[in-house]
């Protein structure tokens, strides 16, 4: 599968941004997907995920309630909705793709299939 992740920018604390994440290739529902995020200097970390089966959402407690992932599988697309953003969030935001039916979902290791970012900046 090759995932393209777009929508970032700039954007002034408290604000709001959406992400999108668009899929080719194989059957996009099979597939558990995710959002990562990497700031300069860090390592890469996890931000959110959604399950293959039932659409089940997990969150990094850095984004708890101010962030939420959705996907919606006929148009082979995932978002991340960012709300009451920080500065601490500026990041380039990577969505990526387990393999299908994986009953991993939480952890970086768990994704093999990875978009190219999208930068985000939030000024505070």
């Amino acid at each position: 599968v090759q995932l393209q992740a777009s929508g970032g920018g700039l954007v002034q604390a408290g604000g709001s941004l959406r992400l999108s994440c668009a899929a080719s290739g194989r059957t996009f529902s099979w597939y558990n997907l995710g959002w990562f995020r990497q700031a300069p200097g860090k390592d890469r970390e996890f931000v959110a995920s959604i399950y293959w089966s039932g659409g089940g959402t997990y969150y990094a407690d850095s984004v708890k309630d101010r962030f939420t992932i959705s996907r919606d599988n006929a148009k082979k697309t995932v978002y991340l909705q960012m709300n009451s953003l920080k500065a601490e969030d500026t990041a380039v935001y990577y969505c990526a793709a387990t393999a299908p039916y994986s009953s991993g979902w939480l952890r970086i290791n768990d994704y093999i299939y990875w978009g190219q970012g999208t930068q985000v900046t939030v000024s505070s």
